[in-house]
């Protein structure tokens, strides 16, 4: 059983949390200031601490999660900097809390290496396909989090829209795992990746003998999406004709399989987005109109990460945390000047961007990130 202290000036927000966490399995203690926090760690083994802010906890050795009444990015930064694990904010999201207090308290990976590097890429690969927390201090990021909590719950249909590289992936993988329909599948399709002849094969499915490689019946993704979610990524480079058939399923919840014309009910919620101006493809006459108000009930737009620089430090602390644990290594530290650096870039290819240069500066780069390493590696 984990052993969390909570360190906060409110009694009522130490019980509270006490509470609920008691509640989830775990063992708590408050604390009232940071000097008797710090004398406490000193007699009892916890694993992590909860405070209301970052100050003097870094001597404790224990990792901790800042849960603030401040919501700018200098305090989310400063929290960061003083060794922080991640910082919310007040009122606290509970998922999200438990989340990050899971993450932080799970051991870090093995640093000496083992002969058997297969376990270490399977542990890899199953961090890979773990839902990544939504990660900012932004204005922007707490407005997107506080959208998909509302609309999680709903049965609503949401498009979400922004450049290449933002996390509209994440965000909806993240309504789905927040909605009532978590334990169903989540079903994901790339419309963008599909030739326009295959793609109404590879949503609705065929019988066999539907056409010459049709050697088998095949359940396309509405039905594998059944009392889940249908994720469809890149809607706007769907073809027409697969459009008027999406509308379909989505009037009537019912498909039929390419060389069928039996009806399928299917019950399935589903997710869009793309990186273009659909109302634009509309007046080009490139997407109809109405199947834009079907899938745009609340549209959720994810901003560029030129427009939060402030989360550029944050998502790089991040992300060397997480790079280092796929690559079974410590993990590594970067000077403040190459963090600065960074964050005056433009990101053109936004969070996947940064990520990747993260990546190859844990490759690339010392023990410690330097301003030399982000010139010669950037």
């Amino acid at each position: 059983m984990a052993k969390v202290l909570i360190l906060d000036q409110s009694k009522s927000v130490r019980n509270n949390l006490r509470e609920r966490l008691e509640f989830e399995g775990f063992s708590t203690e408050g604390a009232e200031s940071t000097a008797l926090a710090r004398s406490m760690c000193e007699k009892i083994p916890f694993d992590l601490i909860l405070a209301d802010n970052a100050d003097g906890l870094a001597e404790t050795n224990l990792p901790f999660i800042v849960l603030s009444r401040e919501n700018d990015i200098e305090s989310a930064v400063k929290a960061v900097r003083h060794g922080a694990v991640d910082f919310l904010t007040k009122p606290i999201d509970m998922n999200r809390l438990l989340c990050s207090i899971r993450k932080a308290i799970t051991p870090p990976a093995e640093t000496t290496p083992t002969p058997r590097a297969k376990p270490v890429r399977q542990r890899a690969i199953t961090e890979r396909h773990a839902i990544e927390p939504i990660v900012g201090a932004s204005e922007q990021i707490m407005r997107l989090r506080t959208l998909v909590d509302k609309v999680a719950a709903s049965e609503a249909r949401v498009l979400i829209t922004g450049e290449n590289g933002t996390g509209k992936e994440l965000v909806a993988k993240w309504l789905h795992n927040k909605s009532h329909r978590a334990a169903a599948p989540f079903v994901e399709v790339n419309c963008a990746a599909i030739p326009s002849e295959l793609i109404e094969s590879e949503l609705f499915g065929h019988e066999r003998g539907a056409f010459t490689s049709a050697i088998k019946q095949r359940k396309g993704k509405f039905e594998q999406a059944d009392g889940g979610t249908l994720f469809m990524d890149e809607i706007g480079d769907m073809s027409l004709s697969a459009q008027a058939k999406v509308l379909r399923a989505l009037q009537e919840r019912k498909i039929s399989r390419v060389g069928s014309d039996r009806d399928i009910e299917v019950d399935v919620r589903v997710l869009a987005a793309t990186n273009k101006n659909l109302e634009y493809e509309i007046s080009k006459g490139n997407f109809r109109e109405d199947l834009y108000h079907r899938i745009g009930v609340i549209v959720i737009k994810v901003p560029p990460l030129r427009e939060r620089k402030g989360d550029v430090a944050i998502l790089i602390n991040h992300f060397l945390e997480s790079i280092c644990r796929e690559y079974n290594i410590p993990t590594k530290t970067i000077d403040q000047e190459a963090v600065a650096i960074l964050s005056e870039k433009r990101w053109t290819g936004n969070i996947r961007e940064l990520r990747n240069v993260v990546e190859r500066l844990v490759v690339l780069a010392g023990k410690s990130i330097t301003v030399r390493d982000v010139e010669e590696y950037c």
